[in-house]
């Protein structure tokens, strides 16, 4: 099962809701997220909870929950506790905090979810997968390279590509979304919690790969 999210980006002002951002303008839009109390460690800001008390925000929230209302089981294998971390390196170095945290608590790759903004995706689209190429993300790359391993979940964020004449990659990715898009996102988002939810309580993650591969959430 997966025990440590993190949600890559990169800290200041100047970064918030930037489309390399969106990771943690994912986070910050999780009905639950008020209920998260963050510690600052491991290079990064760290909030952790039970697989009990995400069950039961899931169905205070509607996000998910059984036929009669009540929280979804937990499976007898849940860890103790479920990690969110929003690395405070810059996005490059994300994997030093990654590290950090996996070795403090003996967390293996597998059992690591990251999620991050894809360029080859259009926005609206969402993808859920596990291991694969890195394609040219410096996030990626980093957590690879700590890990010694590709094989960790990916939570892709389709933003992509540059439309404007004369944009790279680098400014493009670093402006934010516009006041069109932002509602557009939020949509993506809410429909996105349940994916969330349903990685982090299930026995085999992998088998959620299939119906969220590539999602047009629009």
């Amino acid at each position: 099962m997966i025990k440590l999210v993190a949600f890559l980006g990169n800290y200041g002002k100047e970064y918030e809701k930037t489309r390399h951002n969106v990771s943690w303008f994912f986070e910050d839009s999780l009905p639950f997220a008020g209920r998260l109390s963050w510690q600052s460690k491991f290079k990064g800001e760290i909030a952790s909870f039970t697989p009990d008390e995400l069950s039961q925000w899931a169905c205070d929230y509607k996000i998910c929950s059984k036929k009669d209302g009540s929280p979804v089981l937990v499976p007898e294998e849940a860890p103790a506790h479920i990690y969110f971390l929003k690395p405070m390196t810059y996005m490059n170095l994300s994997g030093e905090s990654i590290i950090e945290v996996a070795n403090f608590y003996k967390i293996k790759p597998e059992e690591i979810m990251v999620v991050h903004d894809e360029l080859e995706l259009t926005p609206g689209f969402v993808s859920f997968k596990w291991s694969g190429g890195l394609g040219g993300h410096n996030g990626l790359r980093s957590t690879k390279a700590v890990l010694n391993t590709p094989d960790f979940f990916r939570l892709r964020f389709g933003i992509g590509r540059p439309t404007l004449p004369n944009q790279g990659v680098a400014d493009y990715v670093l402006s934010r979304f516009t006041a069109e898009e932002e509602p557009l996102m939020q949509n993506v988002f809410s429909q996105t919690n349940l994916l969330l939810v349903k990685a982090l309580l299930s026995k085999e993650p992998k088998d959620l790969a299939q119906a969220w591969g590539k999602k047009n959430l629009l």
